[in-house]
């Protein structure tokens, strides 16, 4: 397990990371609009570009502002319905609600919520910003199809990305990547719908405004996703590290993970953000795997690497 920082120090890593991240999201978004004020201008810095910039700039950190702090205040609820998840009590499993209370008693941390989706799929999650949010959600049939062991070795997964603090970090990336992507949506539907010569209120709508728009906030969306991946996929080795760190078993997370391969798809979930905080999360088998580059745009290792990472420890 050397490959493991002490928890201490992840959790340092994480939230100087998420500082950084709450930093340099908007700062993308503020450089975005500086560009496109200055291609707008052919390229060229001046008194109009510096005007324009610094009029809009306000607001554009207002509008942020204001969609971090719906998504920071709903994202739990948000979550539950993407998932249609519900609570899971003791008296209705107390074989799950014992696992994960014994593991949390073990490293001393305070038990999360705990839900359930109906999937006979074999899938969980773990979100949540604070201790008020903290939850880990199972799948139904991660429940039933896995042993004692292994879905210890599942939960502790989970409960290794709510010490790490990576779930406030991949949740604060999500946020802001939401944003540069309502955008790119936003200007992709105005060039359609606007950028053939149609009218509005008798003057001819912007297209080259739109079009610059457009691949400013593609571009800066491409770059901050992929960023966003790949933080996704180094937080996996790390809770599979953590979950070893609490259960002292990796052979029992490696079965886990063996019998998770192939049956990790859950039908009714259609958002790629939370899929994307899943154990597994492997565009094959959703037919969405095409060339050799899909690995740049993978959310998670590929589950074999993750398996001789575990059989190494």
């Amino acid at each position: 397990m050397a490959n493991y920082k002490g928890l201490d120090s992840q959790i340092r890593s994480n939230n100087f990371k998420s500082t950084l991240l709450i930093l340099g999201f908007p700062s993308v978004i503020i450089l975005s609009v500086w560009a496109v004020f200055f291609f707008v201008n052919g390229g060229m810095w001046d008194d109009y570009v510096q005007y324009e910039f610094f009029k809009v700039a306000p607001f554009v950190l207002a509008g942020i502002g204001v969609w971090f702090l719906i998504a920071f205040m709903f994202h739990s609820k948000m979550i539950q319905f993407a998932v249609k998840s519900k609570p899971l009590e003791r008296k209705e499993n107390m074989r799950v609600y014992n696992l994960v209370e014994n593991l949390c008693m073990s490293v001393g941390m305070k038990m999360p919520k705990i839900y359930v989706m109906e999937s006979q799929a074999l899938n969980a999650f773990a979100s949540g910003m604070n201790e008020k949010t903290f939850a880990v959600t199972l799948t139904r049939g991660i429940m039933e199809k896995l042993d004692d062991a292994e879905l210890e070795g599942v939960i502790a997964h989970e409960l290794a990305h709510i010490r790490n603090k990576d779930v406030r970090l991949l949740i604060i990336s999500i946020i802001f990547v939401g944003i540069l992507g309502f955008i790119v949506q936003i200007a992709f539907r105005s060039v359609l719908w606007g950028g053939a010569g149609r009218s509005r209120g008798g003057k001819k709508q912007d297209g080259r405004l739109m079009m610059i728009i457009l691949l400013v906030s593609a571009v800066a969306y491409l770059l901050t996703i992929l960023f966003r991946f790949a933080l996704s996929r180094k937080r996996e080795f790390m809770a599979d590290a953590g979950a070893v760190e609490m259960t002292k078993r990796p052979d029992a997370l490696a079965s886990a993970l063996r019998k998770i391969s192939g049956k990790s798809t859950v039908d009714d979930v259609g958002s790629d953000d939370v899929k994307s905080m899943f154990i597994e999360n492997n565009p094959k088998e959703n037919g969405m795997a095409a060339s050799g580059l899909s690995g740049i745009f993978a959310t998670h290792p590929p589950i074999e690497k993750r398996i001789a990472f575990l059989e190494q420890i």
